[in-house]
C-alpha cells in the first residue's frame, strides 16, 4: 500500500508567512537540516513548480521565509541563519539534526502526513543586510521591475524621452529619472486595505510595494519610501531615510527611540513616536541634496533641493511643512538620523510589531483610504448603541471640517458619497470591499470577539 504524501507547511510566526510543498518520498529520512538545506537555502523553485509540488503564491512566501531565515552577503548571496532562529514543532524546539514528526492531516480532502515546521525569530537581531536584500529581492523578479521603471518614464516622457532619460549619463537625466518614479509612487494610493488583501502583509518591504503599486494599489509614508529606494538603488542612486512627523521639531531622542525597537514597549511613548510618524528620503545627487516625499494621502509631492531642503533640515530654526489631515492642520518636521532607526523601524513593521496594522488603521487614524478628496474608514461596533456613538463622532468631525459624511452599518459603498468614491477610485473600492473578512479577523484579535464592522466614507473640503 502506497504511503500517504508527505507534505511540509512552514510558518513564521510573526509575519504570519506561510509555504506549503509536498516532499519526496525519500525526504521521510531527513532531519531538519537537511529539509531546509534542500528547500529553504537552495529553493529549486521551478523544478517545484513544474512537479506541482507548490503553487505560486507558497512559492513566493517560502521565497519571504528564505529572507527571514538566512542572511546574506551585500551580493545577495545567502549566507547561514540568522543568530536567534529558533525551529519548532508543537511548540517545543527541533534541533538542526532531529528527525521532524510527519502527522496524518487531511489537506484539502485529502489524508497527508504533514510536517509542520514554525519559525521563531524572538531572539533573532536586526542582522538584515539591506543592500543584499534589495539586491535578491530585484534578481528574483528584475523583469517586473525594470519593466515598471521603463513603462514609468514612457508615460512621463514618451519613449525617445524614456531612452535618453535611461542612460543617466548627465545630473539632468538622473534628476528626471528620480522625479519621474517619485511622482508614479506619489500617485499611487495612500491606503491601508491592502494589508488585509492579497497576502495579508503587516507591512509591505519595497519590492512588495512596488508590485502593490502596479497592480493599481499603493501603501502608506513607511512602504512607498522603501519602494523608492529599492527602485533606485538598483540604478546607482545614493539616498538615506529620512524621519518626522507633526510637531517634532526636534532634536532627535535616539536613545529612546531604538531602547524601544528593542523592547517594543511603547507605553508612555507617545511624544517620541511622533519623530517616526513619518518618513521620506533625502538623496545625494551630483553634489546636491535632493529631499522627496512621496508619500500623499493629504501631504504634497516634495522634490525640493538647495535652500529649501537645507530650511527643510537645518538644526536650528527648522521649517515645517504644514499639512491638512482629516479634522486639524499639522506640522510636518524632517530629520536626518542615525540609519539604523529607521531600517529597524521598517523590519519590525514587518513583523515584530505585531499590531501594526490595527495602529496604523485605527490608532494613527489613517483609515484604508486617504487622499485629497476621499477619507474611507472602517467602523468596527458591537451592538446598536455603539454603533450610533462611533457614527456620530464621525458626523460631528466632519460638521466641524465641513465634509460629506456617510456612515453605513454593512461593509458597503452602497451610499451616495461611496458610489461617488467607487466610481472615481474602482480600484480603491473593489480593495476596500475585499478587506472586510480579514479586517474584521484582525481587529477581533486585537481587540475583543463579536464585532461587525461598517464604513465611513468622507468628501473632503
Amino acid at each position: 500500500m502506497d504511503s500517504p504524501p508527505l507534505i511540509l507547511r512552514i510558518t513564521d510566526s510573526f509575519t504570519r508567512r506561510a509555504a506549503t510543498l509536498k516532499l519526496e518520498e525519500a525526504d521521510r529520512q531527513f532531519d531538519l537540516s537537511q529539509l531546509l538545506e534542500k528547500y529553504l537555502h537552495r529553493l529549486p523553485a521551478e523544478d517545484l513548480l513544474e512537479s506541482g509540488s507548490i503553487s505560486s503564491q507558497s512559492l513566493r512566501s517560502l521565497f519571504a521565509i528564505q529572507d527571514l531565515v538566512f542572511s546574506c552577503d551585500d551580493a545577495g548571496q545567502l549566507k547561514g541563519i540568522f543568530s536567534g532562529v529558533v525551529f519548532r514543532q508543537d511548540g517545543e524546539p527541533l534541533a538542526l539534526e532531529e528527525l521532524p514528526n510527519a502527522r496524518p492531516a487531511n489537506l484539502v480532502g485529502a489524508t497527508a502526513d504533514l510536517v509542520e515546521i514554525t519559525v521563531d525569530r524572538t531572539n533573532a537581531g536586526y542582522d538584515r543586510n539591506w543592500a543584499g536584500f534589495h539586491r535578491r529581492r530585484w534578481e528574483r523578479d528584475a523583469a517586473c521591475f525594470t519593466n515598471f521603471v521603463r513603462e514609468t518614464l514612457e508615460a512621463a516622457l514618451g519613449q525617445a524621452g524614456a531612452r535618453r532619460v535611461l542612460a543617466l549619463d548627465d545630473p539632468q537625466s538622473r534628476l528626471t529619472f528620480l522625479g519621474a518614479l517619485a511622482r508614479r509612487i506619489w500617485e499611487a494610493p495612500f491606503e491601508n486595505y491592502s494589508r488585509f488583501t492579497g497576502e495579508q502583509l503587516l507591512s509591505k518591504a519595497g519590492d512588495e510595494t512596488v508590485r502593490s503599486i502596479g497592480e493599481g494599489h499603493g501603501g502608506i509614508c513607511t512602504e512607498k519610501v522603501q519602494a523608492l529606494k529599492f527602485l533606485t538603488d538598483q540604478y546607482g542612486f545614493e539616498a538615506e531615510y529620512l524621519i518626522g512627523g507633526d510637531g517634532a521639531s526636534g532634536p532627535v531622542p535616539l536613545d529612546r527611540l531604538r531602547e524601544m525597537l528593542l523592547t517594543f514597549d511603547f507605553r508612555f511613548g507617545r511624544r517620541y513616536m511622533r519623530y517616526w510618524q513619518h518618513a521620506a528620503l533625502l538623496y545625494h545627487l551630483d553634489g546636491a541634496h535632493v529631499l522627496v516625499d512621496a508619500t500623499n494621502g493629504n501631504i504634497p509631492f516634495l522634490f525640493l533641493k538647495g535652500e529649501q531642503t537645507e530650511a527643510l533640515l537645518r538644526d536650528k530654526d527648522k521649517e515645517f511643512v504644514q499639512v491638512r489631515m482629516v479634522e486639524a492642520e499639522e506640522h510636518y518636521y524632517y530629520h536626518r538620523v542615525p540609519q539604523d532607526i529607521p531600517l529597524d523601524l521598517f523590519f519590525a513593521l514587518e513583523g515584530w510589531i505585531t499590531d501594526a496594522d490595527m495602529v496604523q488603521v485605527f490608532e494613527n487614524e489613517l483609515g484604508l483610504f486617504l487622499s485629497r478628496d476621499f477619507y474611507v474608514a472602517p467602523l468596527p461596533f458591537r451592538g446598536e448603541a455603539e454603533f450610533e456613538r462611533l457614527a456620530g463622532e464621525y458626523q460631528a468631525i466632519a460638521r466641524r471640517a465641513g465634509y460629506g459624511c456617510q456612515v453605513s452599518r454593512d461593509w458597503t459603498l452602497d451610499t451616495e458619497l461611496g458610489r461617488e468614491f467607487a466610481q472615481n477610485e474602482p480600484v480603491a473600492a473593489a480593495g476596500i470591499l475585499a478587506s472586510r473578512d480579514y479586517l474584521l479577523l484582525r481587529y477581533n484579535e486585537w481587540d475583543i470577539p463579536g464585532h461587525d464592522a461598517g464604513l465611513v466614507v468622507m468628501r473632503l473640503a
